[in-house]
């Protein structure tokens, strides 16, 4: 991007962590305003690659993409990122999310009254952080007189802003209401995101905030390739898995019901790959485009313009292409 726009990586854990190392200095020096690591399947905790980003940049922000707030308790929390601060002070972004089903209740996690579980998180967690003594006994969350007991260092609020990965409409209001911004998911078309505007306006409207003072950044696929079929080819088969794997996403997309309902006959979860290439066939190039950056670097630019119009201040590029650096080039700012 070459207009005074932000932009930022996203790094989920196809690559070594080494490697992703290496792309967040590069895009450091491209001029990238963050890199943000996912924290979604049992795969790669987002904490350990953010900690290794910060140590080998000196600018860039380093996000979580999002931690969910059932499996850590909010001391922990708090704890873990003021860690964070305090090897990059003022580079650390907290992105936390509801988490997902079918993956929370498989590992013993029911998610009840999931607004009422974040709402609460939140407001610990930004208490710890400002460092103050916290007790809270709340529907999920119970501290009796907790702090962050520093004992070797400066006490002091760390700067730390929270961030809901919200999907839901009823959640994205909540968002406007307690937090400091919000992380628009991906795999959603820029329609998605003018309905979320105002519903991210409405919850902020409660505490005497307009939709401006928060900040939204959004995941985007970025599918990007001089072979403009394949590109798009490689997003079809990602919108795929996440219809058999998220599909709370898939029905929040604009996706017609029926082409849902006519993938979820062939597809299962966990799918297969053979499932999922079967799955891939049925995605016209007119969905694949609505939900992803896809095609060429003109294309990809273009797509991306669409989702900044429809609300997003900061596209978080999540490479699907095997050159990363290329893409990092194809937005650089610098």
């Amino acid at each position: 991007m070459t207009d005074g726009n932000r932009i930022a990586l996203y790094l989920q854990d196809k690559h070594p962590i080494p490697d992703g190392m290496e792309y967040a200095r590069y895009a450091e020096q491209r001029g990238f305003d963050a890199v943000w690591q996912a924290e979604s399947r049992l795969v790669r905790e987002a904490t350990v690659p953010m900690a290794a980003f910060a140590a080998v940049t000196d600018t860039i922000k380093v996000g979580s993409g999002v931690i969910n707030n059932w499996t850590r308790n909010p001391a922990l929390i708090a704890s873990t990122f003021s860690t964070l601060d305090d090897l990059a002070p003022g580079r650390v972004l907290l992105g936390i999310g509801a988490w997902w089903d079918p993956l929370a209740s498989k590992v013993g996690i029911n998610r009840t009254r999931p607004l009422q579980a974040m709402r609460e998180t939140v407001t610990v967690v930004r208490s710890l952080l400002n460092d103050e003594t916290v007790t809270f006994d709340g529907d999920f969350v119970h501290l009796d007189g907790i702090e962050l007991d520093y004992v070797h260092q400066e006490r002091r609020p760390k700067d730390v802003p929270i961030y809901i990965g919200a999907t839901g409409m009823k959640m994205m209001e909540l968002t406007g209401e307690i937090a400091d911004g919000v992380v628009l998911n991906y795999l959603v078309s820029p329609t998605y995101n003018e309905q979320a505007m105002q519903h991210l306006a409405a919850g902020a409207e409660r505490v005497g905030r307009s939709v401006d003072d928060i900040d939204r950044p959004q995941l985007v696929v970025c599918s990007l390739s001089e072979d403009r079929d394949e590109a798009l080819d490689a997003a079809r088969l990602m919108i795929t898995q996440y219809l058999g794997q998220q599909p709370h996403i898939m029905k929040a997309s604009g996706v017609p019901e029926e082409l849902l309902d006519e993938i979820g006959r062939v597809l299962t979860w966990p799918a297969t790959a053979e499932q999922v290439r079967q799955a891939s066939q049925l995605i016209p190039d007119d969905i694949v485009q609505m939900l992803t950056a896809a095609g060429t670097a003109d294309e990809c630019r273009e797509k991306v313009e669409e989702y900044i119009r429809s609300g997003c201040t900061c596209p978080i590029l999540y490479p699907l292409g095997p050159d990363v650096r290329a893409m990092i080039d194809a937005f650089g700012p610098a």
